[in-house]
């Protein structure tokens, strides 16, 4: 089983900021990442929809014998991880808030603010967890629509992508916060732009680093770390897109392996009740 690959979904490529950083940390790790470009963005979906989605790409994965997958979305995370774990039992599932909230809870600010898809900010989840573990914490949480299109056209880092981040992030909301959670596996591309806005002087959370770290610890747990050297990479897109082939290769830097699977072909029913 520790050779078989490491399953890793989003709606695009958010989810490449997780699958890059378990890559620094288990290098000898094989990963199938499937990105539903074909749905993308989850944050504006209904939960129904999301739902459907992952729990499809997720049944993908396992029959592609997958020894774990991640929900490399946080909108899907809030949403869905239930649901996937409800109806797959074989191999572990895990999620990219779990991670973020056992960090803040190790050491709780004043007022935390949260950014991220309508989806996950309107399913509530980090305010309620966080609240669990930091009863003294105020949490503000912030809807941030046009930051992950944004991102997935490779708008960032530049003129653009500045006066938008700077457009949400003085919104009255976030005043005075100590930390601000980038609830979007998209926005670790843009945390040097947040962190240029406030000018250092709070503490910027991202899933990439912490939630790889919480994967190795686990799977050193289950003793499914492979050693052997002879990994593989696989990239899946749902709809071919030419953002997201650059995107993997400026994470990777090498040759990527690059396929379009339409996993939805045969539920044409649910295709033109959500698509049409």
């Amino acid at each position: 089983m520790s050779t078989d690959p490491i399953g890793i979904f989003d709606s695009g490529i958010g989810g490449l900021t997780i699958a890059y950083a378990l890559k620094s940390k288990l290098p000898n790790e094989s990963f199938i990442y499937f990105g539903d470009t074909k749905h993308l963005p989850y944050g504006e979906k209904s939960e129904e929809a999301i739902k459907y989605y992952s729990l499809q790409i997720a049944k993908f994965l396992e029959q592609k014998r997958c020894k774990a997958i991640i929900i490399a979305c946080n909108s899907a995370s809030s949403v869905a991880f239930k649901h996937i774990s409800q109806h797959i039992t074989s191999i572990p599932i895990y999620n990219v808030i779990d991670p973020i909230i056992d960090i803040v809870s190790q050491d709780c600010s004043k007022k935390i603010g949260v950014i991220g898809t309508k989806a996950t900010i309107k399913s509530n989840v980090y305010p309620q967890k966080i609240s669990e573990c930091c009863k003294q914490t105020k949490i503000v949480s912030l809807e941030t629509p046009l930051l992950a299109p944004m991102i997935e056209e490779g708008f960032f880092n530049q003129e653009i992508s500045i006066v938008i981040i700077k457009n949400y992030l003085e919104n009255k909301c976030l005043e005075n916060i100590d930390s601000l959670i980038l609830a979007c596996t998209h926005y670790p591309l843009i945390k040097e732009e947040v962190i240029k806005f406030y000018n250092n002087r709070i503490k910027v959370i991202d899933s990439a680093e912490i939630i790889s770290e919480y994967i190795m610890k686990k799977f050193k747990k289950l003793n499914i770390i492979n050693t052997n050297k002879n990994y593989s990479h696989h990239f899946i897109i749902s709809n071919y897109t030419k953002s997201f082939e650059k995107s993997a290769f400026m994470f990777f830097k090498e040759n990527i392996k690059l396929e379009e699977i339409d996993i939805w072909k045969s539920n044409s029913l649910y295709q033109e009740k959500y698509i049409v």
